[in-house]
């Protein structure tokens, strides 16, 4: 135990996470493992806070390149935290942030929400399954399961995507009560945990098979030249 309440919990929660989600880890490093040497495309999908898991995975310093975070501006709260609330709820518009990528047959797509519950993340994930794409959900079961959908068919992201990785955060995202008040958000941290080991273990095992995947260099490092693998990339990932 440390001096610090949120640092203890917070690690109680992540390993309650790799407990919960052992054999779907298992599950998602084997789907990367194969999108990685097919040298498909791993697209990471989120609203609000929830994007923040497929910015982690992007461009990333010692990180997998064959990954695009799709980062809408209309869901992010760059202009207005209150409209991107209420704009994570409209129906129809995830069909047109959808077509706006170069999203392929052999590609896969991660979908964070944490609730699970707002159109957009939802219809992403009906739209994936329209087009053949794999898709893995990064949700709160417990807060998904506790709440009503506020799609019109009434369904929740964790009913749709093929695979689900339950990040165990409490209702509210919040791990600590402080005079009544819930506070110390868990859902990002314990996200990242989750795919940032899932990353991890699917390059060792490319390496393992003799396949070395194309992973980006920090640009912070004398030494680092990343030129052939955004060309490699380059017309595939959008936002490269």
């Amino acid at each position: 135990m440390s001096n610090y309440i949120y640092k203890d919990r917070m690690l109680e929660i992540i390993d309650q996470a790799f407990e919960v989600n052992a054999d779907k880890i298992e599950t998602a490093v084997d789907r990367f493992v194969e999108t990685i040497i097919k040298d498909k495309i791993i697209h990471a999908f989120g609203t609000g806070h929830s994007l923040m898991i497929g910015l982690e995975m992007f461009d990333r310093a010692s990180g997998l390149a064959n990954v695009e975070a799709m980062v809408d501006p209309d869901c992010t709260m760059n202009f207005g935290t209150l409209r991107s609330g209420r704009i994570e709820r409209v129906e129809g518009l995830a069909d047109i942030i959808y077509d706006n990528y170069l999203i392929d047959k052999g590609d896969i797509m991660i979908i964070s929400s944490n609730s699970g519950r707002n159109a957009v993340p939802i219809e992403m994930a009906m739209r994936c399954k329209k087009e053949g794409i794999y898709t893995i959900a990064v949700t709160s079961l417990r807060q998904s399961q506790n709440m009503k959908s506020r799609h019109s068919s009434g369904r929740k992201l964790y009913e749709i995507c093929d695979l689900v990785l339950d990040n165990c955060a409490p209702d509210g995202d919040g791990c600590l009560i402080t005079d009544g008040v819930v506070n110390g958000s868990v859902s990002s941290v314990s996200g990242m945990m989750l795919m940032n080991t899932i990353v991890t273990e699917a390059i060792k095992r490319c390496v393992d098979r003799g396949y070395k995947p194309y992973i980006y260099n920090s640009g912070n490092v004398d030494w680092a030249d990343n030129t052939a693998t955004y060309l490699h990339f380059k017309g595939r990932i959008r936002d490269l």
